[in-house]
């Protein structure tokens, strides 16, 4: 049983020794991105997705927000007798 610890053990700790070698730190280019003085707001800085992923949100909160309006009116009103 110890031996089979050990083993799982080491095999854990080299995964995660090569996957910390295979990162690379772009910290500074990002900060040189999301510095820059060009009118765009910091959610939109990140380029294409990040603007797709904004107008999807704003979609989903208008669509979402219209759905509930019309079900609060659809529920305020008396049901029709039959």
């Amino acid at each position: 049983v110890y031996c089979l610890f050990q083993a799982l053990r080491q095999i854990s700790q080299r995964t995660i020794s090569t996957a910390s070698r295979r990162l690379v730190n772009r910290v500074s280019e990002n900060q040189k991105l999301f510095q820059e003085d060009n009118g765009l707001p910091v959610h939109l800085k990140g380029g294409a997705k990040d603007s797709l992923l904004y107008r999807t949100t704003a979609g989903l909160t208008l669509f979402g927000t219209m759905y509930a309006v019309y079900y609060l009116l659809v529920s305020s009103m008396p049901k029709k007798p039959n």
